[in-house]
């Protein structure tokens, strides 16, 4: 298994796949704001925030995956996003849920020189405070949805990295 996904790691494919996997995220959240109407608060700007890190990751992926410590960094780099989007997203469902005390304003939270929100507006400009995400088809939420992919990303990046680690 580590072999395959060593293999895996190697190919420009794969990183051209997660690039292709984290714009359609994107995009579908942009649908969602801007042709349903379902503003981001800022919670779901940070998620992301978190995925366009694991864009550029991907991106820095594309163009290294030839190079072993380029590749472990892309792939340790990865995992971090990953992380970063499972525990925004299971705070938001959190608060969503009511098992998270609390709401959130509509500062971003991040520092001045850090202003995602005034350098691209139409993708990080938070609309609305916290409290709940849209419904999806199947009858889920979007929390519920980010929670579910955000664990499935990170085992599935922690195990790309603990077989680039084995196997190079």
């Amino acid at each position: 298994m580590f072999d395959r996904l060593s293999a895996l790691g190697r190919s420009a494919l794969f990183w051209l796949a997660m690039i292709l996997l984290g714009l359609a995220l994107e995009g579908v959240a942009l649908y969602y704001q801007y042709e349903l109407g379902y503003g981001p608060c800022v919670l779901c700007v940070h998620i992301r925030l978190w995925l366009a890190g694991f864009i550029l990751v991907a991106l820095l992926g594309l163009l290294g995956h030839g190079s072993k410590p380029l590749r472990l960094l892309t792939l340790l780099l990865a995992f971090v996003t990953m992380v970063g989007m499972l525990e925004r997203s299971w705070k938001t469902l959190g608060i969503e849920r009511g098992w998270i005390e609390g709401s959130c304003s509509m500062e971003s939270g991040l520092p001045p020189w850090f202003a995602p929100d005034q350098w691209w507006p139409t993708l990080f400009e938070i609309w609305e405070p916290c409290g709940y995400t849209p419904e999806l088809p199947l009858g889920i939420t979007m929390a519920e949805a980010l929670v579910a992919f955000g664990g499935l990303m990170v085992l599935f990046t922690l195990a790309m990295l603990v077989a680039g680690l084995r196997r190079g």
